[in-house]
């Protein structure tokens, strides 16, 4: 892939983040759950485009695309590919919806700020993002062992969430936050939408840069997870890094649609669990048997339709005796 690729994506996205928060959210606003839904509509759509020309270009060879993988992707390939990882990064997103959901609520950020704390954090997050994943494909390119480090990184995350619990969240133990802390006082109450403010002539963090905080090391904490995962369907850093973005863009306004409900899909956190354990085992086999990228992505969306489908039914099994019992 050359540079031409990455800097027409890269404009691209600085393109629609300047949209998005220059235009169309530049006065600030609460969120409602019709425009959440809407803008999850146009961000899952715009994904869906993109891997339309995922195909074209790798399907025609544009300006070389593909070829340094270590052979010539199909438009296919990488279109399946590209949109397995997006699936696989959407689908473990539902988990970070939650946590950011009890941040807000700990710091208890006004509603209307929380647009703007996301916008920042994601931004954050997708510079962090394409460092980890450059470093990733280097390491994995220098030393083959890598890919059985990674798979048993993902079979370890998914033990470890199958027992956790986010019932609370303590950001006082956050080493950014202690950091922040030692180096700038922080004012008592927020100060609207700023991040940093002047009190006596000293400059001042908010309680909502402390926000911005926990969210960027959480969504570092997210990424060591989700990332390793995406490498066990391509090593392709444009696949990798593009199928990233996107999924992350679309997480402020499904954040927006979910966070209320997210506690009622009690089963998706076992699909989530079943899901890391796969990649991480067809990690750990990739040298010895290949799984096929459609058995993947089949696997990985009956995965989650299951967990869903487990959870509606549940919650309409809870209600019905509720109203028997009424």
């Amino acid at each position: 892939m050359t540079i031409i690729h990455w800097a027409a994506f890269l404009i691209l996205i600085f393109l629609l983040l300047a949209l998005d928060l220059g235009v169309l959210n530049r006065k600030e606003h609460v969120i409602s759950a019709k425009e959440a839904l809407l803008w999850t509509g146009f961000w899952i759509a715009l994904s869906l485009i993109f891997n339309a020309v995922i195909y074209f270009m790798y399907q025609n060879n544009w300006l070389g695309a593909g070829s340094e993988t270590g052979r010539q992707l199909t438009g296919g390939d990488a279109a399946m590919k590209y949109f397995t990882g997006y699936l696989i990064e959407k689908s473990l997103s539902l988990d970070n919806i939650l946590v950011i959901a009890l941040i807000f609520n700990y710091f208890k950020v006004p509603a209307i700020h929380q647009h703007r704390v996301l916008f920042w954090g994601i931004l954050g997050a997708l510079i962090m993002r394409g460092i980890m994943i450059i470093a990733g494909v280097a390491l994995i390119q220098k030393f083959v062992w890598m890919v059985y480090v990674f798979g048993g990184l993902l079979i370890i995350t998914a033990i470890r969430m199958f027992y956790s619990s986010h019932d609370k969240v303590e950001p006082e133990k956050n080493l950014l936050v202690k950091f922040a802390r030692r180096l700038f006082p922080v004012s008592q109450k927020y100060e609207g939408k700023k991040f940093f403010t002047r009190m006596d002539g000293k400059l001042v963090i908010t309680p909502l840069f402390l926000v911005l905080l926990v969210i960027e090391s959480t969504d570092v904490l997210f990424a060591v997870d989700s990332i390793p995962a995406i490498f066990a369907i391509t090593y392709d850093p444009f696949i990798v890094f593009t199928s990233n973005v996107f999924a992350i863009l679309g997480l402020r306004s499904l954040y927006f649609a979910l966070a209320a409900a997210m506690e009622k899909f009690r089963y998706v956190k076992i699909s989530l669990v079943f899901v890391l354990a796969y990649v991480g085992i067809k990690m750990i086999l990739t040298h010895h048997y290949k799984i096929p990228t459609w058995i993947s992505l089949i696997v990985i969306f009956v995965a989650l339709t299951i967990g869903i489908l487990a959870s509606i039914y549940k919650n309409k099994k809870e209600t019905a005796k509720g109203s028997s019992h009424g």
